[in-house]
């Protein structure tokens, strides 16, 4: 951490993913590299999992220094176990902010851990700055979440208008709600890609005719959901020639495990699967830029798989709501439909429009919109918040 003489403004940044910190990495070396700003760096959640590859490290080996581990994510993928890690949460950050003292907190997205880092963040009178608000993923428990750590920040970042039109709906002050297009957008522009090459000496794989990167994560709003989507997929998936078959990790919801398990099974009995812990960013985005397409529930398939004029194939209901380009073929999680979907995929005709694809997420700048905003915005009286009334007809 830089020292504090002479900065005006102490900002802490909490990453609690190999996914976020993907997502956030830029502006964390913007606010690193600023002469007005003090970076405080906090990791959290499955950055200190071993079950999901220790992902710090891979921040350590981008330069960055890690100015505390909080440790709260509980060996379970249980309800209880995803609770008690909140609790914990809580608690721990509590203590961490009343020793750190950070002027600012920079809060990305819809996690569990990230919400308890905006309840200790809201006792301890801390403004929160909020990224990626006022999206909808209406299959998944971190809608309510999302919205939830929405109305306890202060300044809002959002990817397009609908979102900035929501946040405001959910009576957040329209002066304090920036439109700034996605973080993802600006981390891929800036990416310096991996050769085809070297990615296969690397992972040690081999890439065949047809190549499709797989992430799946848990369905937290069913019951047992999780583990029969996995298997369509996976039936899915089974038949299909001379196709390399890239699985990573799912998130450390409820439900995670079986997934695991059945990605598991299927890559120890087919030499043409791999599953990975943790890829890091800059591998994941190169191999999207030489794969096939995406296929999974996760918000990158939306997001950032787009950027690059390739097909994603969305499933069930964990993104429903949110904005998507042409790129994006929904498909309900079913064998047929699922080989429906993937027949679409590789067609002519639907190649034929990918140039054409648009991104609903922004062209990039977003990181250097929220630098600008986090140096200069008045923090004097921020914390009390009036709730912004739309006009009732």
């Amino acid at each position: 951490m830089k020292k504090l003489d002479n900065l005006i403004r102490k900002v802490c940044v909490v990453s609690g993913s190999r996914a976020d910190y993907g997502i956030l990495k830029n502006l964390i070396k913007e606010i690193y590299l600023d002469k007005y700003l003090s970076l405080q760096l906090i990791v959290t959640g499955q950055h200190l999992s071993p079950e999901f590859g220790f992902t710090y490290k891979e921040i350590e080996e981008d330069g960055f220094i890690i100015d505390n581990k909080v440790e709260c994510l509980v060996s379970s993928d249980t309800a209880i176990g995803i609770s008690t890690s909140t609790a914990l949460g809580i608690i721990r950050f509590s203590d961490v902010f009343n020793s750190q003292k950070p002027d600012l907190i920079i809060l990305l997205g819809d996690r569990f851990e990230i919400f308890s880092v905006s309840i200790a963040a809201l006792m301890a009178r801390i403004p929160v700055v909020h990224i990626h608000g006022g999206e909808l993923t209406e299959g998944a428990i971190d809608d309510a979440l999302r919205h939830s750590i929405t109305k306890m920040a202060h300044i809002h970042f959002v990817a397009a208008l609908e979102y900035q039109k929501r946040v405001i709906q959910l009576g957040e002050n329209p002066k304090n709600v920036h439109l700034v297009g996605s973080l993802a957008v600006d981390v891929i522009k800036k990416t310096k890609f991996i050769k085809k090459e070297q990615l296969v000496k690397v992972l040690k794989i081999k890439l065949r005719k047809k190549n499709l990167l797989v992430t799946f994560h848990p369905v937290t709003l069913e019951n047992k959901l999780s583990q029969i989507q996995m298997n369509e997929l996976i039936k899915s998936l089974s038949n299909l020639k001379d196709t390399t078959i890239l699985f990573t990790l799912p998130n450390s919801d409820v439900d995670s495990r079986i997934i695991i398990q059945i990605i598991t099974e299927f890559t120890d009995n087919n030499n043409h699967a791999y599953l990975f812990d943790n890829l890091g960013h800059k591998i994941y985005f190169s191999l999207i830029k030489i794969f096939d397409g995406v296929i999974g529930n996760s918000s990158s398939g939306l997001i950032e798989v787009p950027c690059y004029k390739k097909g994603t194939i969305n499933l069930g209901d964990r993104q429903k709501g949110r904005l998507s380009a042409s790129s994006v073929i929904n498909c309900e999680t079913r064998e047929n439909e699922i080989k429906a979907a993937l027949a679409k995929l590789y067609s002519e005709e639907f190649n034929k429009t990918l140039q054409d694809v648009i991104n609903p997420y922004g062209v990039g700048g977003a990181s250097d919109a929220i630098l600008s905003k986090i140096k200069t915005i008045s923090l004097n009286g921020i914390i009390r918040k009036s709730f912004y009334n739309l006009e009732l007809s």
